[in-house]
């Protein structure tokens, strides 16, 4: 293991500069989740570097976003078992912020809006695909890159493939950044809900006749003060209600208030709880009915023992390598909490940085190579075990 780490950080070593000029013109091409057209170009520009590698890709359409790109090896068994290597294009930020915060490189860090969540993910991505074909090396598992273009949104479009594509891999290895600054891997993610709730009351004048109105605001007073106490930090619950409207002004009894609530959960257990509490929820304001909408978005991503294993195995990569290298829990969802259903998956393993969706954002220049040499070899890692059922993938990817 440890000759083929150094000869795989050599090779990556070599593609320093050509990693640094492509990651900042990917950076510079903004790819904000809402606009379908910037987010495509980006895929484009991604799947002209995997065709320059020997990759075949689709780019299948989207109706409200980009789309996405899948790509695999044209040079493959016909009956080979895959991998998934996962990431996302689009940003959180609004076209012209490069303006605002140029690409800069100084005091061994690179900063940008999106470099850290996640197109530094994508360029470890490519670049290690990149050594692995000038060493000749070709994984045991056919490596399947998916990136799509909705992430930052919930992949309202592209989930379904993706959880298509997991049924079938042996494994998938998420490209979202690392946890922490110490680069910790993300073993673990919270699932993600989110809730509407509406309070449907009766309006009246506040002065006139306030006796014959029944006020959704009063209700909903009511309803946030249960949601907050759904709150248990010592578990890892946590429900927010981020937004309330209502009203029409202060001279009127409220019939109409709403509210939306995020809620994040460590295991399944715990998201049935907080769901069966929120639908259980009763109006206490006479004449007021609740409606109540949604649930979870994101499962939880548990540790599985295959998920550990692969864990353990980056790790002794990383050791081989010259780093420590730990894992954790995450806040966040990602992509991965829903894959991970239905196949061991490592998330995190993108840059190690701070500040996404933040003005702050930046990555670590010198462990930007660190990531890639460690994808390399864990794309290349056998499995001594059948992580999954024996299902054999025929991928049909039709190149343009």
């Amino acid at each position: 293991m440890t000759d083929l780490a150094q000869r795989v950080r050599a090779q990556v070593a070599e593609s320093a500069n050509q990693q640094l000029e492509f990651l900042t013109r990917l950076v510079e091409l903004e790819t904000p989740t809402e606009d379908p057209l910037r987010t495509r170009q980006g895929l484009e520009m991604l799947a002209r570097e995997l065709d320059a590698l020997g990759y075949r890709y689709r780019i299948v359409r989207g109706k409200q976003s980009g789309g996405q790109l899948l790509a695999v090896p044209r040079a493959r068994e016909s009956e080979q078992r895959i991998q998934l290597l996962i990431g996302h294009i689009d940003t959180v930020w609004p076209v012209a912020t490069i303006e605002a915060i140029p690409v800069l490189i100084e005091h061994g860090l690179m900063k940008g809006p999106g470099v850290f969540d996640m197109k530094a993910g994508l360029c470890n991505t490519l670049f290690a695909l990149r050594a692995l074909q000038a060493m000749k090396l070709r994984p045991s598992f056919l490596p399947l890159l998916f990136v799509n273009t909705d992430e930052e949104i919930g992949s309202p479009e592209s989930l379904s493939c993706l959880r298509r594509l997991a049924r079938v891999a042996d494994r998938a290895y998420v490209m979202e950044p690392a946890l922490g600054i110490a680069g910790k891997l993300k073993t673990a993610r919270k699932g993600v809900g989110h809730y509407d709730i509406v309070a449907h009351g009766i309006g009246a004048h506040a002065g006139l006749d306030p006796e014959s109105g029944a006020s959704a605001i009063l209700e909903l007073a009511h309803v946030v003060q249960s949601l907050f106490a759904l709150n248990d930090r010592a578990q890892g619950v946590t429900v927010n209600v981020g937004k309330i409207d209502g009203g029409l002004g202060a001279n009127t009894v409220a019939a109409f208030s709403s509210c939306e609530v995020d809620v994040r959960v460590p295991t399944t257990a715990h998201a049935v709880a907080v769901d069966t509490a929120i639908y259980q929820l009763k109006s206490l304001t006479s004449g007021v009915n609740l409606e109540i909408k949604g649930g979870l978005r994101r499962p939880p991503l548990m540790p599985s023992s295959a998920s550990m294993a692969l864990y353990r195995h980056a790790q002794d990569i990383a050791a081989a390598l010259g780093f420590e290298l730990g894992e954790g829990m995450a806040g966040g969802g990602s992509d991965g909490n829903n894959i991970s259903q239905f196949t061991p998956t490592l998330d995190g393993l993108g840059a190690v940085g701070d500040g996404a969706h933040t003005r702050h954002e930046f990555i670590f220049v010198d462990q930007l190579f660190d990531r890639t040499a460690l994808l390399a070899l864990l794309i290349m890692a056998p499995s001594p075990i059948h992580l999954k059922e024996d299902i054999v993938c025929k991928i049909s990817c039709a190149h343009r």
